[in-house]
């Protein structure tokens, strides 16, 4: 479909949201060129340095890991409310027979092209939200996932990434602050500022000869020293995927290989403790499907490198907590192409031998007076409140620093509790955090691009 064919089913929307979703699918696609784009430049020119870790007093084995699924996620196809009388008559052609699924309780269950994950929450390793939403509800994939990533009340002009923010702001000789954080495969604004992160590819490239290397240095030392600063962090860092094997995983997928890649960077001794992945693709306007369809193969690939992330952390596992995201869900009914549209609340799902099974949130329902703006499941748990309490019952970062620099303006979010499994880490002190940071820090990369247009 061109981006100038219209979607049948829109013509009962009204203008704002039929317009956002004709909008959508020329958004995601130039989205996901630019982001591909970028993730090659991160990987090349990459500020990561993993030197050994200084003593310090956070827990060198936290791993936290952010997979954002890029496009909208039909979190209605994904995560079933059995719970909802509506269910049936309001998805349509979309709504799958319960018997078909994957039982989580009474009230939900799973696509089974999830078994993995499934098993995750049987093993008490998986927890759910079911009604996530975003301050920003505008149903623009720009606006929305700049939102997801930048973690601010609204769409400010801002440069800075919530993540970057946290890694600036833990104490000098944090374990997790000296090991950086890791982009994989794409440069996400969650990452983007002035503290400095890795940046990998499982690409299909050749590595630069010796010789390359060296001529780069010499005309970088003579044109720009700061940039062969970069590239040349850069190359440690690739050193250590070569040394990790992060880029194995034999004849399978790009995402699978991401996943697999991250892992044993993350298990490395000297790796990084913080990683984000990007998993494209959920924009389905057309031919989402049920048991069969886009979404169903979506929903089978993402489950098998979920399988991966588990198996390749290994003993690591036990203290790593990874939560998929996305900017916004799709609505509630079909569409003219059996497919769904812009929507606004959607699920976010988080697995990890740190994680306590369970639920999080209300469900706020699927009848025709509990939608948001009448199409759109309404949102119940802001996702910030999500990320807070992963950060300070799984990292230790005080609230304060929370509700000021990682999530500026968010005070009135309290952290969802209960959300990691086994003792509670300790809260560390607000005053041991070091809070340099402010929304609009720009990273060094980021203003040499500017500046030379690049």
């Amino acid at each position: 479909m061109s981006d100038h064919d219209d979607h049948r089913g829109l013509a009962a929307l009204n203008p704002k949201v039929a317009a956002a979703a004709r909008e959508g699918c020329a958004e995601s696609r130039i989205l996901m060129s630019r982001r591909a784009m970028l993730g090659v430049t991160a990987a090349l020119f990459s500020s990561a340095f993993l030197p050994n870790f200084a003593k310090a007093n956070t827990d060198p084995e936290a791993r936290f890991m952010v997979i954002v699924l890029r496009g909208g996620m039909d979190g209605i196809g994904m995560l079933i409310p059995k719970l909802d009388s509506n269910y049936v008559a309001m998805r349509q052609q979309l709504a799958l027979d319960f018997a078909s699924t994957l039982s989580l309780g009474a009230d939900f269950a799973l696509h089974p092209a999830l078994a993995r994950v499934h098993q995750m929450f049987v093993d008490g390793n998986a927890r759910f939200a079911p009604a996530v939403g975003l301050p920003v509800r505008n149903r623009s994939h720009f606006e929305c996932q700049d939102n997801l990533e930048n973690g601010l009340p609204a769409n400010a002009v801002n440069q800075t990434g919530w993540l970057n923010r946290l890694l600036g702001s833990l104490p000098a000789g944090d374990p997790i602050r000296v090991a950086r954080g890791i982009e994989i495969g794409e440069a996400p604004l969650i990452l983007q500022g002035p503290e400095p992160v890795l940046g990998w590819s499982p690409t299909w490239f050749d590595k630069s000869d010796p010789g390359t290397v060296a001529r780069l240095q010499a005309a970088y030392t003579a044109l720009d020293p700061a940039l062969w600063s970069s590239l040349s962090r850069g190359l440690e860092a690739d050193a250590l995927a070569l040394a990790s094997g992060a880029g194995g995983g034999g004849n399978i997928s790009v995402l699978r290989r991401g996943f697999i890649g991250a892992a044993r960077l993350m298990r490395a001794p000297t790796g990084p403790r913080i990683a984000v992945l990007s998993v494209g693709g959920w924009d389905m306007h057309s031919q989402e499907g049920a048991l069969t369809g886009d979404l169903n193969d979506r929903l089978s690939e993402l489950d098998e490198a979920i399988g991966d992330l588990k198996a390749e952390l290994g003993a690591v596992w036990a203290k790593t907590v990874a939560i998929c995201v996305t900017e916004f869900g799709r609505t509630v009914q079909t569409n003219g192409d059996a497919g769904t549209d812009h929507g606004v609340a959607t699920v976010a799902f988080m697995v990890g031998g740190a994680v306590q099974s369970g639920f999080v949130g209300d469900w706020p329902g699927l009848a025709q007076n509990q939608l948001y703006e009448g199409d759109a499941l309404m949102p119940t748990v802001d996702i910030r409140s999500v990320f807070k309490g992963i950060l300070r019952d799984h990292i230790g970062v005080p609230q304060a620093v929370l509700d000021t620099t990682v999530f500026p303006g968010s005070a009135g979010l309290s952290p969802v509790a209960n959300l990691i499994g086994g003792p509670r880490r300790l809260t560390r002190s607000a005053s041991g955090f070091l809070r340099p940071l402010t929304p609009q820090d720009v990273a060094p990369i980021a203003k040499y691009r500017r500046q030379y247009g690049a």
